[in-house]
């Protein structure tokens, strides 16, 4: 969000945005309680360090540097590694996935992201969301933003690129919706998670 996946981000930022979501929402009544599962284990300073290495690598070096460092425990809940000054949120790779993924959004970002979790029948964010990804990631569709890879999925690689979130239309814009290993492409045309991938840093 194993994780429903679409993207590397979504499998990553999805699943976080979901669950800070989760934790600012208001407490349900009170229920009997469940038995408690196991705690994850907590970071090494050296696994702590890696993180925020790893989360880092995804944006510009004048991004990276003031954005919030998060990362997603083994029990699906968020971990604040670093706080950060410009609205940034960055996290590091996913390492059940087959590439590198770090990636860092900023706020509009991250509430497509909440939307995307939460099955919304679209995103609500005003302006385009920007994400960095600029250690390049892996999709098993390019097409369906909810799909789910199994043991035969050929995986999509796209090096370094950044992504604007908003429903940008091929039609419309002349913009092919093929994936490229250069230029510039949409993913997930024709749905509301419609979005544009730019290859390169900006």
């Amino acid at each position: 969000m194993r994780k429903t996946r679409a993207t590397l981000t979504l499998a990553t930022l999805a699943l976080a945005a979901g669950s800070l979501a989760a934790q600012a929402a208001p407490a349900a009544p009170a229920k009997p309680a469940a038995p408690a599962a196991p705690a994850a284990p907590a970071l090494t300073a050296d696994q702590r360090a890696a993180a925020i290495k790893s989360a880092l690598s995804a944006a510009p070096q004048n991004i990276a540097e003031h954005a919030t460092v998060m990362t997603m425990t083994a029990d699906g809940k968020t971990v604040t590694l670093r706080e950060g000054t410009n609205g940034f949120t960055c996290f590091p790779d996913d390492p059940s996935t087959p590439g590198p993924d770090p990636a860092c959004a900023d706020a509009e970002g991250m509430k497509w992201f909440n939307d995307y979790m939460s099955h919304a029948a679209k995103p609500t964010n005003t302006a385009p969301g920007i994400v960095y990804m600029l250690a390049g990631g892996s999709d098993p569709s390019n097409t369906d933003p909810y799909a789910k890879p199994g043991p035969d999925t050929k995986w999509i690689t796209t090096p370094g690129h950044w992504m604007l979130l908003w429903p940008y239309d091929p039609a419309a814009t002349g913009i092919p919706s093929t994936p490229k290993t250069s230029g510039t492409f949409i993913m997930f045309a024709g749905t509301p998670w419609a979005h544009l991938m730019i290859i390169g840093a900006p």
